[in-house]
């Protein structure tokens, strides 16, 4: 929300010099009204020297003083001070100095003086104006300088655990902050895959496990949201910036916290190309020289922690309903059996397994009214109940080591007709696991009791799989999936705890 009027005002301090008491008062009325903070003088031998040692951004004196003219105050006050902005008052435009002097002392302007204010108080306004702007270029031009002044310290031939904390220390004075934190990818180790490595400071400067408890799904998805659409996300006092590489890929996130950061925005844009750059010029030249046994131990303890969190989530959600208890592992446990039926690899089946277990968990952010209705849901609802393989799917991607996950999660629910959501997609549009996922999904929903209905038999679930085969679902996954069903009896005694 953008401050009232008043309280803006109250950034600016004025200097009324006059050596009439009335004009003084009168002006502090106008002033006081209008929510400026002003300091009246009627001695100008004195309101120079409070220029002197005080700082001011405005002043306002008469022209014709005693012991000395406004010009002369202004012409003492420009000897140590060029960036006051000053307004001149006349008793009679014949009175005022030529124009010539009022442009040599950079006098800003200058009005008659009158039983009203009105032609002063928009002077006034206009002056705040432009200093409010010269405020933001010179805080712009000192951005920009210490960005020129710390691109050199993050480009160093250091550790990458040095480089981000290089990162964050100078980030913060650019938006007067104090809590930051940077989540990254370490693309040196694609081959064991995408791991995150991630760096604090203030309240965010925690140990990984600690770090992670601080993170709420609301903010998962968001950091999610910045990754997938490369776009800022600007929040109530926090913003998460994406990470591009010169190649334009996505390698991590700034997350910055602070009660004035809308100023300071494009600096912290412009610092994290650069950012961008040095981290991916350290990745990129092997400039990591963090000993490989403590980078594993934190690679090892950041997934562990994030699984946890992740899973932790994913119970809440199975836990809100008794109906839908065990549903996660029960798809997990089809997902892979589909997936053996196709002779997929280890890691093929422990990404179906790994989908299988989070392929709901956007349902998190959804209403228990919602959740928990026994009706059908009206069209409001049912748009609702939509997005949870978009939320899904955003909060994965908040981290890297579930990039494979996130396009699974997120079309679990499309149709091979392109009936689906959330987009959709037709057929081969459609990621491979992610139509297993949809038929391990709906058949463990047609087996399971519902608010809204009792379980159906195996063999109706069974036809209606079939029935779908080709509209709603992927043929050949149904053909896989139906061969392994001959031997539903075992499958079931396998999965029984889950639905105890």
């Amino acid at each position: 929300m953008r401050r009232s009027t008043n309280r803006v005002n109250l950034d600016y301090k004025i200097l009324i010099v006059d050596d009439e008491p009335g004009i003084i008062d009168s002006l502090s009325v106008v002033l006081k009204r209008s929510g400026y903070q002003f300091v009246g003088l009627t001695d100008p031998l004195e309101a120079i020297e409070k220029v002197r040692e005080e700082k001011y951004d405005l002043l306002i004196l008469d022209y014709l003083m005693y012991p000395i003219h406004g010009d002369k105050v202004v012409e003492r006050i420009r000897e140590f001070n060029n960036e006051l902005y000053i307004l001149l008052l006349t008793g009679h435009k014949d009175l005022a100095p030529p124009l010539e002097t009022i442009k040599a002392l950079e006098i800003q302007g200058y009005c008659e003086k009158g039983d009203r204010f009105d032609q002063l108080l928009l002077l006034v306004e206009s002056g705040i104006k432009s200093i409010s702007q010269m405020r933001t270029i010179k805080k712009f031009q000192e951005g920009l300088n210490k960005i020129l002044q710390s691109v050199p310290k993050i480009y160093q031939l250091q550790p990458i655990d040095n480089i981000l904390e290089d990162i964050l220390a100078e980030i913060l004075p650019l938006v007067n902050s104090k809590n930051a934190f940077i989540l990254i990818d370490d693309i040196t180790r694609i081959s064991s895959g995408n791991n995150s490595i991630f760096k604090g400071i203030g309240k965010y400067k925690k140990k990984v496990a600690d770090f992670m408890e601080m993170l709420d799904p609301e903010l998962m998805e968001f950091i999610g949201s910045a990754r997938i659409n490369k776009k800022v996300v600007k929040l109530d006092k926090k913003v998460i910036i994406p990470l591009i590489n010169e190649y334009l890929q996505d390698i991590g996130i700034i997350f910055v916290e602070g009660d004035d950061l809308e100023d300071g925005l494009k600096l912290l844009e412009l610092y994290s190309n650069q950012a961008s750059s040095s981290i991916n010029n350290a990745f990129l030249h092997s400039l990591v020289n963090i000993k490989n046994d403590e980078l594993n131990k934190t690679y090892d303890q950041l997934r562990e922690t994030y699984m946890d969190t992740i899973e932790a989530l994913r119970m809440v959600v199975d836990a809100k309903d008794i109906y839908t208890r065990g549903h996660s592992d029960r798809v997990a446990y089809f997902a892979v059996k589909i997936g053996e039926a196709f002779d997929f690899s280890k890691e093929e089946l422990e990404l179906l397994r790994i989908s299988g277990i989070f392929h709901d968990v956007g349902k998190i952010g959804t209403s228990d009214d919602i959740l928990f209705k026994s009706q059908k849901l009206n069209e409001k609802e049912y748009e609702e109940i939509k997005k949870h393989p978009l939320k899904g799917a955003r909060i994965l991607s908040a981290v890297s080591m579930f990039k494979e996950v996130v396009p699974i999660v997120k079309c679990h629910h499309e149709r091979i007709d392109g009936k689906g959501y959330p987009e959709g997609l037709t057929k081969d549009e459609i990621p491979f696991l992610a139509r297993i996922i949809s038929v391990a999904d709906a058949f463990d929903a047609m087996i399971s009791d519902r608010r809204y209905r009792s379980r159906l038999k195996f063999e109706e679930a069974r036809n209606q799989l079939i029935q779908g085969s080709g509209t709603q679902f992927d043929v050949e996954v149904v053909e896989k999936f139906i061969h392994q069903l001959s031997d539903f009896e075992q499958m079931a005694k396998e999965v029984a705890s889950t639905f105890e």
